[in-house]
């Protein structure tokens, strides 16, 4: 099955990195990033989505930060 994530963050070197841990599991990048302002906290926000091929059947339970 192939699993679907929408990875976002801050736009810090903390989002960098949570793509690049998820990355190292094994998920690939879908698409291109986007980039908002957040008005009410004033900053910048990144979102990128990564997709993973796993066995197994899909579930509501699936706790997809750990595949």
């Amino acid at each position: 099955m192939k699993l679907y994530r929408l990875l976002t963050e801050q736009d810090t070197s903390a989002f960098c990195h949570k793509i690049s841990a998820a990355l190292a599991k094994g998920w690939v990048l879908y698409g291109d990033p986007s980039y908002a302002y957040d008005a009410g906290a004033g900053v910048m926000r990144c979102a990128q989505a990564v997709t993973k091929e796993v066995a197994g059947d899909y579930r509501p339970d699936l706790k997809l930060g750990e595949q």
